[in-house]
């Protein structure tokens, strides 16, 4: 019987945002497998003593980026890890980008201001600011040129912390076709969801925001797995990925391009999606046996 961890985060008192991680954990539990619940911060987990740990909802990662990506790594020598700790010290930053674009990626033009750069900011057209170690939506915000003023002050906020910020255009055809995310498991598509633009007009950055705002399931088009299938097939390596996702948005052409690959820890949107759960155990329990 194959013992597999969920790796997720610590709720404390509050109740967990994570609604496919039970039904994850008894569908593995019905199939065969030893299915275990568990914080990546607890340090009273021996991880050697699993088979496979699959990093799952480990949503608090993005303030902690470097613990994170050392217990990653200390997780990954002593058992199988899914995915990869090389995966997710690649993925935990978004320069990531700057790698995709490099391959030919079709993605959202990007600019990166680390602490001491000169706060050059566009002076027409909406853009966002947001850091690179970032989930959702944490410290992201949209600006027009007239909130300049606003915008400096919200990257002299980052910088005070040492956060790297990265700079983008607002993809305008998010306020009309959404954004697409095109999961992967097992190396193969498994479904797709689309939702609304995250990001208010207005909204400030250090606010509490709805992460996946009118979420629906999406039949994804031709060009939307091409482009997502170049960006998996871009990531440094070629390594072997248990899950992806692929968010897109259309450029100002319409044609699709990556607003992020998510490769650490996104939500599967299960409970959007049930009919996949079978196919996620299947590939589970596969790596958890090889």
């Amino acid at each position: 019987m194959p013992r597999t961890a969920l790796a997720t985060y610590d709720p404390g008192d509050e109740p967990h945002h994570d609604r496919d991680l039970p039904v994850l954990a008894a569908a593995l539990t019905d199939a065969g497998a030893e299915a275990v619940i568990v914080p990546w911060d607890d340090p009273e987990v021996d991880w050697s003593g699993f088979d496979l740990v699959v990093i799952r909802s480990t949503w608090d990662y993005s303030w902690r980026a470097d613990e994170f990506v050392a217990w990653a790594e200390r997780v990954g020598k002593a058992t199988r890890l899914a995915n990869p700790a090389a995966v997710v010290r690649w993925n935990a930053d978004k320069r990531y980008l700057g790698d995709l674009a490099a391959a030919g990626v079709p993605v959202v033009p990007t600019r990166y201001l680390t602490p001491g750069d000169a706060p050059e900011l566009p002076d027409d057209g909406e853009f966002v600011v947001k850091p690179t170690f970032g989930a959702g939506a944490r410290f992201a915000a949209r600006y027009t040129p007239a909130e300049r003023e606003t915008a400096l002050r919200h990257l002299a906020r980052m910088h005070d912390e040492g956060l790297t910020a990265i700079v983008q255009p607002y993809v305008t055809g998010i306020d009309v076709s959404g954004e697409r995310a095109l999961q992967f498991f097992g190396g193969r598509p498994l479904h797709a969801s689309r939702k609304r633009a995250v990001l208010e007009s207005g909204a400030a950055y250090d606010a509490d925001k709805v992460p996946h705002p009118d979420l629906e399931p999406w039949t994804p088009t031709a060009a939307e797995l091409s482009v997502a299938e170049r960006a998996l097939a871009a990531v440094p390596d070629a390594p072997e990925l248990l899950y992806a996702r692929v968010d897109l948005v259309d450029g100002e052409d319409g044609e699709p391009r990556v607003m992020e690959l998510e490769l650490v820890e996104p939500n599967l949107f299960l409970f959007l999606h049930p009919g996949s759960v079978e196919a996620v155990v299947a590939s589970v329990l596969a790596a958890a046996t090889r």
